[in-house]
C-alpha cells in the first residue's frame, strides 16, 4: 500500500466528501477517485458507502483506518531517523498557532531561535484551534500553539499520538469601552450588561461562558458575535458592549487607552497556552532543535493566583 493512497484514503474518511478531500491533498477529484478504487482493488474489499450524510467508511474501511495512520506515522519516523544522520539539525518546520499566540508570544521568540538556527526553514500557519489539529494529526503541521480547549469543545477521544505541554497560563481580562474607568464592578452589575464574544464552538467563546458559569450568572448578555479579537476590542471600544478575553490579545489596546479593563468579580479565570507535537520514537532534527529550546527560551508565564498542570518534559 503506497502511502500516497493512504493519505488520500484519510482525507477522504475524514472529510467523508471526494472534493473536499481532493482540496486538502491537492489532487483533482478524478484521481482521488482512481486511488481509492486502487486502494479497493488492492486489498479486495469496498472500503466506503454512500449515504445522505456523505461517505461512511465500511467495517473494512474501519479497520484499515488505524493502521494507515500508524504506517504513515511510520513512514515520517523513517524519514527523521534518515535526517538525524545529518551532522546538522537543518530542514525546515511548519509551526501552527493561533494569530493571537503568533503575535503576542511566538513572533519574537522565534525571530531568536531563527538567529541561533539560521539552517531551519520556518513557516508559520495561522488559524482556528481546530484546523490545527487536524493539521497536526495529518502531519501537515509539525507543532501547534494554541488556548487549551476546555473539556465541554474538545468531544472525542483524546488523540495518543499527540503530546502538550502547557507553555504559560494567561489572565482573562474584562474589557469596557474606554469612558467606563471603574476599576471594580461587581456580579448584579456585570448581569446586566451586554458582551461581545465569539461564537458558540470556538475556544474563546468556551472560556466566557464557563467564567459566566462559575461566578453563577448563567449566559452572558450578547450585544454582538465576533470572529476575532482584535474585532472583540474594537467593538468594546465603540461602546457595544463588555469582553472577556486572554489579556495578551488586548494588553496594547488597554495600554493605549482604547479600552478599559476593569477587575472580574468572579472566580480568577486564566487559559493554559499550550505546545501540541506529534509522539515519535525518532524526531526529525529541526523538530528537536524546537521542542529543546523551548524549554530554555519560552519561559512559563504565569499570573498572579494560577495554578497551572504541568505536563510531563518534552519527550520524544
Amino acid at each position: 500500500m503506497h502511502p500516497r493512497l493512504l493519505k488520500t484514503f484519510l482525507a477522504v474518511a475524514r472529510t467523508r466528501n471526494v472534493t473536499r478531500a481532493a482540496r486538502e491533498v491537492n489532487l483533482a477529484q478524478s484521481s482521488v477517485s482512481d486511488q481509492i478504487q486502487a486502494l479497493e482493488t488492492e486489498l479486495g474489499a469496498s472500503l466506503f458507502t454512500r449515504s445522505r450524510q456523505g461517505l461512511t467508511l465500511t467495517p473494512a474501511g474501519e479497520a484499515l483506518k488505524p493502521h494507515a495512520e500508524d504506517l504513515l506515522a511510520l513512514a515520517d519516523e523513517a524519514r527523521a531517523a534518515v535526517d538525524a544522520t545529518s551532522a546538522e539539525a537543518a530542514g525546515s518546520l511548519s509551526i501552527g498557532a493561533l494569530e493571537t499566540i503568533a503575535a503576542a508570544r511566538l513572533a519574537p521568540w522565534l525571530a531568536d531561535f531563527r538567529v541561533d538556527h539560521p539552517g531551519i526553514d520556518i513557516k508559520l500557519r495561522i488559524a482556528g484551534s481546530g484546523e490545527l489539529l487536524r493539521r497536526l494529526g495529518d502531519g501537515e503541521i509539525d507543532v501547534v500553539f494554541c488556548f487549551e480547549r476546555p473539556p465541554e469543545i474538545d468531544v472525542g477521544e483524546t488523540d495518543r499520538r499527540l503530546a502538550r505541554r502547557v507553555m504559560a497560563v494567561e489572565p482573562l481580562a474584562l474589557i469596557a469601552p474606554p469612558g467606563d474607568n471603574r476599576t471594580d464592578v461587581d456580579l448584579a452589575t456585570l448581569a446586566e450588561k451586554q458582551f461581545v464574544a465569539t461564537e458558540t464552538g470556538c475556544v474563546y467563546r468556551a472560556m466566557v461562558d464557563k467564567a459566566f458559569a462559575e461566578a453563577g450568572l448563567g449566559n452572558p448578555n450578547l450585544a454582538a458575535e465576533a470572529g476575532s479579537i482584535d474585532a472583540i476590542a474594537g467593538l468594546v471600544a465603540a461602546g457595544a458592549g463588555f469582553g472577556l478575553v486572554p489579556r495578551l490579545a488586548v494588553a496594547a489596546a488597554i495600554d493605549r487607552g482604547e479600552v478599559a479593563e476593569l477587575a472580574w468579580p468572579g472566580p480568577v479565570r486564566s487559559s493554559n497556552i499550550v505546545m501540541i507535537w506529534r509522539r515519535r520514537r525518532v524526531q526529525p532534527p529541526a523538530l528537536k532543535a524546537l521542542l529543546t529550546a523551548l524549554v530554555e527560551g519560552f519561559a512559563l508565564v504565569t499570573p498572579g493566583g494560577a495554578r497551572p498542570r504541568h505536563a510531563a518534559s518534552l519527550p520524544s
